[in-house]
């Protein structure tokens, strides 16, 4: 795994050319162009408060130990983070099959092509970070010093989804099924996370077994979304538990995803 790390490393400029040539392709036609990336979250956001918070009047149930008046900010904050799942996982599964051309041409390693696509994701989120800044400031949110386990929650997201990218995109190559899953699984990511409600309302419920407990928490995508809810609420910060299995989770993904990539590349390149 170390040396192919090294070798995406050393092709770091056919990674870049990757990076900017999906997101120029993405938004070329567009007229707002970038700015879709952060539409597209502002407005998901805006309707679930709409519906939740001043239609239904679930506020303060779905805020838990947030002050209401800044539940918009928890969520916003969890549906940036998903929009990077989000996109990974609708990406990453053409990343070989839509790129054939290049895989069969192009003497690179062939993990850069879903690792690209994961990047050019990526700083869709970072470009919705001054937007969170915003609403942070607007809701009255305290900027404190933990806005330092960003960072962290960044890096760890980026571990899980560089697995489940290599993983995706090889698998699809073989069983073109799993494309067809997606939206279905988005859905399924959506809202067994917590971004429209808080952890404790799963923890405390008494109507879910105990077992289901342990698989909803064994998701990494819940430490993961936690830490960045943690960023403006520090008191959301997950505990010891969860965080351990939160890395082991995103480090497992990571080594599963790029063994499983390595064992199906023959037989990949042979498919494409």
């Amino acid at each position: 795994m170390a040396s192919s790390a090294v070798e995406v490393w050393r092709s770091r400029n056919v990674l870049r050319y990757l990076v900017r040539r999906d997101l120029t392709l993405k938004y070329q036609q567009s007229v707002m162009g970038y700015l879709w990336s952060l539409i597209e979250p502002l407005g998901i956001g805006l309707i679930y408060y709409f519906v939740f918070v001043l239609i239904i009047g679930r506020g303060g149930r779905l805020s838990g130990s947030i002050p209401e008046d800044q539940y918009i900010l928890y969520l916003m904050s969890g549906i940036f983070s998903f929009m990077w799942t989000n996109g990974v996982l609708s990406e990453a599964t053409r990343a070989l099959t839509g790129q054939k051309s290049l895989i069969t041409t192009m003497n690179v390693p062939r993990e850069v092509f879903p690792v690209g696509r994961v990047i050019a994701r990526s700083a869709e989120f970072l470009a919705g970070l001054p937007i969170l800044l915003v609403i942070a400031v607007w809701v009255g949110a305290s900027f404190t010093w933990w806005l330092v386990v960003l960072p962290l929650a960044v890096l760890l997201q980026a571990t899980f989804l560089f697995g489940i990218g290599l993983l995706l995109s090889s698998v699809n190559v073989m069983l073109q099924d799993i494309e067809r899953f997606m939206r279905m699984i988005h859905r399924l990511v959506f809202y067994s996370s917590p971004i429209l409600y808080p952890l404790a309302l799963v923890q405390e419920s008494d109507r879910l077994p105990e077992w289901a407990k342990v698989i909803y928490l064994a998701n990494p995508l819940v430490g993961i979304l936690e830490i960045h809810h943690a960023a403006w609420f520090p008191q959301l910060f997950p505990a010891t538990g969860l965080l351990l299995t939160c890395v082991a989770g995103c480090l497992l993904t990571l080594g599963g995803g790029w063994l499983v990539f390595r064992r199906l590349e023959p037989a990949v390149l042979k498919e494409l």
